[in-house]
């Protein structure tokens, strides 16, 4: 599938220029399977889950589950419940998926469901919140923003008051290939100067706060997996600590 521009990103780049913050995620991990569902349900007040695909759940444009992701989709399905979990792709789902084509095969392999949006993110909110309608969702407080990319999941979710996770691509190398070409150098980019940099580092301190969780000293969200274990999910080599 062939990605058009995203205008919406574009356009608020310029407010993340202006409100850096924008771009910082509540928590950082290395894979979605690093995550305490139970704990974010339980005492965060999430009422649904929401993931990126690409390189958060698949490798690019694939749609099986990635062996690193498997664990983490389990847990957040077993907590959460088939429908209050979901995909927003800027690809699958999106007017560049012809006939939801692509939609349609995700939600077959994987057995999640893929919200239709007409605007990719940070935008698509309205299509988010209809689709959740039938869990109680009444507020974006109430969800959780799932991703590896800061200009688009992280600053769709603090846009709008959700809990937002970051994580780290699980693709790197050959093995990311088959990935939008300038999604992988945007990708890259974000991570170094609004991650990794002094801008990065700043800009965390002033990280919008969730309406419920206190942060991760007094609410943990990062389960804390021996190597043992990981090794068990293939995903004993990455770093357990933030960026």
């Amino acid at each position: 599938m062939v990605q058009s521009i995203n205008t919406k990103a574009l356009l608020t780049l310029a407010s993340v220029i202006r409100r850096p913050f924008l771009a910082s995620p509540h928590l950082h991990v290395p894979t979605i399977s690093d995550v305490n569902y139970q704990s974010m349900k339980d005492h965060c007040g999430i009422k649904a889950v929401i993931f990126d695909k690409d390189n958060t759940l698949t490798a690019p444009y694939a749609t099986e589950i990635h062996e690193r992701a498997a664990y983490g989709l389990k847990n957040a399905l077993e907590v959460f419940g088939h429908e209050n979990v979901a995909i927003l792709s800027n690809s699958a789902g999106t007017k560049d998926d012809k006939n939801y084509e692509d939609a349609i095969k995700i939600e077959n392999d994987l057995g999640i469901n893929v919200i239709r949006h007409n605007c990719k993110k940070p935008g698509g909110l309205e299509e988010v919140l209809q689709h959740f309608e039938q869990s109680g969702v009444k507020d974006a407080t109430e969800l959780c923003m799932i991703g590896d990319r800061l200009l688009t999941d992280v600053v769709f979710g603090n846009l709008y008051g959700m809990l937002t996770v970051h994580c780290l691509p699980l693709c790197s190398g050959d093995d990311n290939k088959a990935d939008n070409k300038v999604a992988s150098i945007v990708r890259n980019l974000e991570n170094k100067y609004m991650y990794q940099s002094l801008l990065g580092k700043y800009t965390r301190k002033r990280t919008i706060p969730h309406t419920i969780w206190e942060g991760e000293e007094k609410c943990p969200l990062i389960l804390q997996r021996d190597c043992e274990e990981k090794r068990d999910q293939g995903d004993c080599l990455v770093q357990d600590k933030p960026l």
